[in-house]
């Protein structure tokens, strides 16, 4: 029922945002799509892919996160639900993890199922430029971009838009 609700109040918020919602290619984004094993994110709209950009994910990057601390990267579907400006990592926006299965499976388990995975930009660092974080999984749980696409995905994506992660 709580998924529900949510899920209809997102929809609602999608609505009422669809009208003012930027454009890439003249259509509007409605879904995120990481495929994990091909290190993307797509920009999805009405099933077709209109962008692509490489990404980085969590140090242990193989299979769903399991509980806090793994440095995994989550599967399943969630909601772009909050973002901030960050200090460390630039830009951020927040994944909805965890949802209701992630909870019940941590419960199962009685470990905690984490939270705070984000998809932000990276580190400016004058030890290790830009392109090494690139190039690599380094992230605790996160998905990562170059900060000029990161820059690009926050102008395109809004909140409540569905990301689906997927292995």
């Amino acid at each position: 029922m709580r998924w529900l609700l949510a899920t209809l109040c997102f929809t609602l918020i999608g609505l009422a945002n669809a009208s003012t919602a930027p454009t890439l290619q003249g259509k509007s984004i409605d879904k995120v799509l990481v495929v994990k094993s091909e290190r993307k994110l797509h920009l999805m709209g009405r099933g077709e892919v209109l962008k692509s950009y490489r990404v980085s994910l969590g140090k242990e990057p193989k299979g769903p996160k399991l509980r806090e601390g793994d440095s995994r990267t989550p599967e399943g579907f969630y909601w772009i639900d909050w973002r901030k400006t960050s200090e460390k990592f630039n830009l951020s926006m927040h994944i909805s993890y965890p949802n209701a299965r992630d909870s019940a499976n941590a419960r199962k388990k009685g470990v905690p199922a984490g939270g705070m995975i984000m998809i932000h930009g990276t580190p400016l660092d004058d030890e290790y430029p830009e392109w090494y974080f690139h190039t690599l999984d380094w992230t605790e749980g996160c998905i990562a971009m170059r900060n000029v696409d990161m820059r690009e995905v926050w102008r395109l994506v809004q909140d409540g838009t569905l990301i689906e992660i997927r292995p």
